[in-house]
């Protein structure tokens, strides 16, 4: 997977002229039923960059009309064909690479090079792993005297598909590509924070012709629209990814009229590390899965767990490293860190720096407003990165998902402590542990409350792969397999033979 990249910011940010956002519903932009709108801000200035409809139920109610009346087609649809649809999305995000890259980085607050890197090259693999996928789907056949038994898999019809801000693109399309591979028609609401990739997505969809109602994206608020969608009678399937709150809220919901649920919730994220890691390679990797997207990525490792005997050194050459990180306006080159998404995410963030000093923690480094910030980027929503130490494991500090670019690291003595303390919080979404031990390696990744867990590296994704969390990180899965598993129906039928 590969794509051209413009080398002219300029030319960038002509291309990404802010589109004016609309409801895509059966089909067309149309304005939203309460004729409302919504502002969005720009995190790196904190000025208005957009401004996009603020839904309502009348808008859930049309666009789960208009999925509806497109499902039967859709769903009948040969996989080869359907396909083709994902193939065609996923040429017209990369024929659009550039600007969706700039759209991201300003709707965000991430730096540029993260979005050319990562957000949108893995929005176009999203829709192409899925459109191979489909066409190398079994299903069994079982043999019995007198009777032959098989499987089949059948669309659940019509999903919502609710994503967060801080992966806007990538996300959706994780979300939709399956959707629609497997047979079904998605109505998909993005964050209200970080709408604007969404809205080019269906731009796109526009623009290839995929069948009207396939594709449907909603903007507004969580309590409005995303409520209304998870209430919805006619809307079987809910795949949510998003805090753990609110996820407990789209479970309720949908078990109260037995909708399917896929529930990729908050993480807090432990990383261990043993004094037999290779010490560059763990430290280079620490340093980016605390403070990548500003640590907004529910995969970041936020509690380092070090081995005693390697504490300082490591802890030295963390504090150095996050200090040399280069804060600043996400569009400029060499930028490493961007800003926080908003101004109240910030000030959340910041309440978690407070209550760790509270708690007996110690600022290592970080902890304040860059000061450094040129005027234009002044009003914007930055944080530095921040290193605490001196907390004890149950501290709230190291419990509780912070969201930001703050990180925990503390020394342990021995496998089983560690393992107790990366255990003790409510979470379970992944894990990493480095070292050359192999045999320590598979023993501890069995006995890690995670859904993933990393040996000596970090993010590294086989879509193949399941992924969701336990505990208070999630329900299901995701991913390959089990993306059919939740977008169909099992469905047995079985036939008698006469002998």
């Amino acid at each position: 997977m590969s794509a051209i990249y413009n080398p002219h910011l300029d030319d960038q940010l002509a291309a990404a002229q802010l589109p004016v956002a609309k409801q895509f519903i059966d089909g067309a932009f149309v304005e939203s039923a309460s004729g409302q709108l919504l502002d969005d801000l720009e995190p790196a200035t904190g000025e208005l960059l957009a401004r996009i409809p603020r839904g309502d139920a009348s808008d859930v109610d049309a666009a789960v009309t208009a999925a509806w009346k497109a499902a039967p087609s859709w769903g009948a649809l040969p996989a080869s064909e359907r396909s083709m649809w994902l193939y065609k999305l996923a040429d017209g995000i990369e024929g659009r690479f550039d600007e969706l890259a700039v759209l991201e980085s300003r709707d965000t607050g991430k730096p540029l090079s993260l979005a050319r890197t990562m957000d949108i090259p893995r929005a176009i693999h999203n829709f192409r792993f899925f459109a191979g996928a489909i066409l190398h789907e079994e299903d069994r056949a079982l043999h019995l005297p007198g009777a032959l038994t098989y499987t089949q898999h059948k669309p659940v019809g019509v999903a919502a598909l609710i994503s967060p801000w801080n992966l806007p693109l990538y996300l959706l399309t994780w979300k939709i590509a399956p959707c629609l591979a497997y047979g079904n028609c998605a109505i998909a609401k993005p964050s209200e924070l970080a709408p604007l990739t969404a809205n080019a997505l269906a731009e796109i969809a526009l623009e290839i012709g995929l069948p009207a109602g396939v594709l449907n994206i909603l903007h507004g608020l969580g309590p409005e629209v995303g409520q209304a969608l998870i209430d919805h009678p006619r809307i079987p399937a809910i795949s949510f990814t998003g805090g753990t709150a609110t996820g407990r809220r789209v479970a309720q919901a949908a078990a109260s009229r037995f909708a399917k649920t896929s529930l990729e919730l908050g993480g807090k994220n432990p990383n261990i590390i043993f004094s037999d890691a290779d010490f560059d390679s763990a430290l280079a990797t620490t340093v980016r899965s605390s403070f990548a997207n500003q640590g907004e990525i529910c995969l970041c490792g936020s509690r380092i767990f070090v081995e005693r005997t390697s504490y300082f050194p490591f802890v030295e050459g963390l504090v150095d490293r996050a200090k040399a990180l280069v804060i600043g306006d996400p569009l400029a080159d060499g930028t490493q860190l961007g800003a926080l998404i908003s101004a109240a995410h910030r000030e959340k963030v910041m309440s978690y720096i407070a209550l760790a000093e509270s708690e007996g923690g110690r600022l290592m480094c970080g902890g304040g407003i860059p000061t450094s910030l040129p005027e234009s980027q002044a009003n914007g929503f930055y944080l530095e990165p921040t290193v605490i130490g001196g907390l004890p494991f149950d501290a709230r500090t190291q419990q509780e998902e912070i969201f930001g670019p703050v990180v925990t690291v503390t020394p342990f003595d021995d496998e089983r402590e560690v393992i107790d303390w990366a255990n003790s919080v409510p979470y379970g979404l992944s894990a990493s542990l480095w070292t050359r031990d192999i045999s320590r390696a598979h023993r501890m990744a069995g006995q890690l409350d995670a859904g993933t867990v990393w040996i000596n590296t970090w993010l590294q994704r086989d879509l193949r792969a399941p992924f969701g969390g336990v505990k208070a990180s999630g329900l299901g899965r995701e991913g390959g397999h089990d993306s059919r598993e939740f977008f169909t129906d099992a469905q047995t039928v079985c036939v008698k033979i006469d002998l």
